[in-house]
């Protein structure tokens, strides 16, 4: 339910008014930490990139970017992009942002739909994509480049008619701003309602057109004002170490939930190498994943163990086994266990009160020698991490859970700015996706093939479909009015299209997705995504697909963890002339076979009719844009399509 007593009315009534608000208060905080070409962290004070704000804005204002206007942005995570974000958001215009991983008719679709006559290019890689087929790009003038463009590609655009601005003859210029211009930015700000489009985010989808997502001024605002509810543990001065795509709305809302609550971010990138490299270069305190990073940096410490004497491994897997144990009865002690049938919390209390205080001591001794020293990867001061953009493992949760990492899981989606909930950072509990924010109401109704089946809410504890209402709600897809009102009804519901249930204290968790459902040929339903979850824990399996619709049976495509599949033959003594051969040999089926049967099976808590009857191994690792899409989701349609012949093997 919508709490209005938690939410902070200050912070005014768009993005850059409040940003604004927040350099008045702290201007000599740190808003951005960025790796010179040394690779040493420069920090940028509120003030120093408020002033790299207005003078930007002057000099887009002098190319002819006025309110209204819809702006490409075709670049990953980096300074500039949040600068001239706001940037063109305090003078009243949108941007409409892509990442570099894109392709070109994906880039050239985008633009032409949202009829941008102004678009910034990382580099000339994204503008050449632009210039593969100009003709389907007719409205694009001119390419504002944050590094500048080599010759040819400014030779294709100069023909193309296309002007090309460097972003760093902007800055130049800026840097001579007058007052009057500056006051005239200013003046500019306060014109923008809440209710004005901030940006259009067009999502990757798993089918079809892609949608363009209408986000207002006040969808974001919204979640700044709630956001201290549930990042309780976050301090003024905190940093945030920024991974995700900047363009994605999961990111982008975090960076300025950042500046809402004061703190700072550092630009890293999300390769576990080179993100534990920055986090002890630059110590922070928070920082947002998806779960395929935090599962490639407990595979990394696994792999490193690997080299370590056997009593160290000895001594290293005793004491994650028994953090495991102890975080168990610690949930129960301190009343971390989710409740979605009701009952009072002391009974876990008087259950579990003597098992903790037995192993409270031997925990302390695991702390000193091991627990410790893992979580000194993360830089030190880490307080907690977000997980989103997927479910997280669960393999994944209990390894954080044992070593004292505070590891907090989320859940939203585009269409919503995103975030609908996120574990509090003060009480993590597992086993869902956290509190719902207090600026959204959520209810769960009962549902069929993935439609709603009734509009009164059910209890806790029982599932259907997960329907979403508040200020953080789309304004709508643009220009497809037919489809935003099947996405909205006419009380401003919106169908998430996700399946879940709420617990006794408003916890969300999510069971599965209603439009990605199975139907057997015996009628048999089945939720892909929770065999896929139990399959992924093996740490032979990078990504698992299970498929099987209009099929007597489900089956599944893998990609194999290369690495351990690997390491596992060389220990082995597998023979074998390359990869591809390799993921054929008996040995290699085998070990497959086994890892599925021991994970999908009746213990587990699956059906007969949710075991997984074949799988086939496919050889080369999912891409962005391909089989996944920015979110890392699976694009299932596609991926049946592109692995036709290995589908096809699976249901002879």
């Amino acid at each position: 339910m919508i709490d209005e007593s938690a939410m902070d009315k200050t912070l005014g009534k768009n993005l850059p008014l409040l940003f604004k608000k927040k350099v008045s208060e702290v201007p000599n905080y740190t808003l951005q930490a960025v790796k010179n070409k040394s690779g040493v962290f420069v920090r940028y004070s509120y003030a120093q990139v408020y002033q790299h704000v207005i003078e930007i804005a002057s000099q887009l204002k002098k190319l002819g970017i006025k309110r209204g206007d819809f702006v490409g942005m075709i670049s990953d995570n980096r300074r500039e992009w949040f600068i001239t974000d706001m940037a063109l958001l305090t003078l009243g215009a949108a941007d409409v942002p892509r990442g570099c991983d894109s392709q070109g008719v994906e880039i050239r679709f985008i633009l032409n739909y949202a009829g941008c006559q102004y678009s910034v290019f990382e580099n000339s890689r994204q503008l050449s994509k632009a210039l593969e087929n100009v003709s389907e790009i007719p409205n694009l003038k001119t390419a504002i480049m944050f590094d500048p463009a080599d010759d040819e590609t400014a030779k294709k655009a100069s023909e193309a008619g296309i002007k090309i601005v460097n972003w760093s003859l902007l800055e130049a210029e800026g840097a001579h701003v007058t007052k009057d211009e500056w006051l005239s930015i200013e003046n500019e700000m306060e014109q923008t309602q809440p209710e004005e489009i901030a940006t259009i985010i067009f999502t990757s989808g798993t089918t079809g057109t892609p949608k363009g997502v209408m986000l207002t001024h006040d969808n974001y605002v919204a979640q700044c004002e709630v956001c201290h509810t549930v990042l309780g543990l976050m301090q003024s001065q905190d940093l945030w170490l920024t991974v995700l795509p900047i363009w994605h709305s999961f990111e982008r809302a975090f960076c300025y939930m950042v500046v809402a609550l004061k703190g700072g971010f550092a630009y890293s990138k999300p390769v576990a190498s080179l993100m534990l490299q920055d986090l002890a270069a630059i110590q922070p305190e928070w920082m947002c994943g998806v779960p395929r990073l935090f599962e490639s940096v407990v595979q990394g410490i696994y792999r490193n163990l690997k080299k370590n004497p056997p009593l160290q491994r000895l001594l290293f897997s005793f004491s994650i086994w028994f953090g495991k144990l102890f975080y168990r009865a610690k949930e129960r002690v301190f009343g971390l266990v989710c409740r979605y049938r009701w009952y009072p919390r002391f009974i876990d209390v008087i259950l579990w009160i003597l098992p903790y205080l037995i192993m409270f001591l031997p925990h302390l001794a695991c702390e000193f020698l091991v627990y410790r020293k893992i979580r000194s990867c993360f830089g030190g001061k880490m307080r907690a991490a977000i997980s989103g953009g997927g479910a997280l493992q669960k393999k994944t949760e209990d390894f954080f859970h044992a070593i004292g990492f505070n590891i907090l899981e989320g859940y939203g989606m585009t269409e919503t700015a995103p975030v609908i909930s996120v574990r509090n950072s003060k009480t993590p509990r597992s086993n869902n996706v956290g509190f719902v924010f207090p600026s959204l109401d959520v209810k769960i109704v009962a549902q069929k093939d993935g439609k709603i089946a009734g509009d009164q809410p059910l209890k806790p504890g029982k599932k259907g479909l997960v329907l979403v209402k508040g200020r953080q709600v789309m304004k709508g897809y643009y220009k497809q009015e037919e489809l935003t009102a099947e996405t909205i009804d006419k009380d401003g519901w919106l169908n998430t299209g996700d399946l879940g249930m709420l617990s006794y204290d408003n916890e969300l968790k999510l069971t599965g997705r209603a439009k990605e459902t199975i139907v057997l040929l015996g009628g048999e339903n089945i939720e892909p995504q929770v065999i896929e979850k139990a399959l992924n824990q093996s740490p032979y399996i990078e990504r698992s697909v299970v498929v099987g619709q209009d099929q007597k049976y489900v089956a599944a495509l893998i990609v194999p963890d290369s690495v351990n599949v690997i390491q596992y033959a060389e220990e082995n003594h597998v023979f074998y002339d390359d990869y591809d051969t390799l993921l054929k040999t008996t040995e290699i089926q085998n070990l497959f076979r086994s890892e599925i049967d021991r994970l999908d099976n009746a213990k587990t808590g699956f059906r007969a009719c949710e075991r997984i009857f074949k799988f086939g191994l496919l050889s080369a690792t999912f891409e962005i844009g391909r089989e996944i899409n920015a979110k890392q989701e699976l694009v299932r349609p596609k991926i049946v399509k592109l692995y036709k012949k290995e589908y096809n093997a699976l249901f002879k």
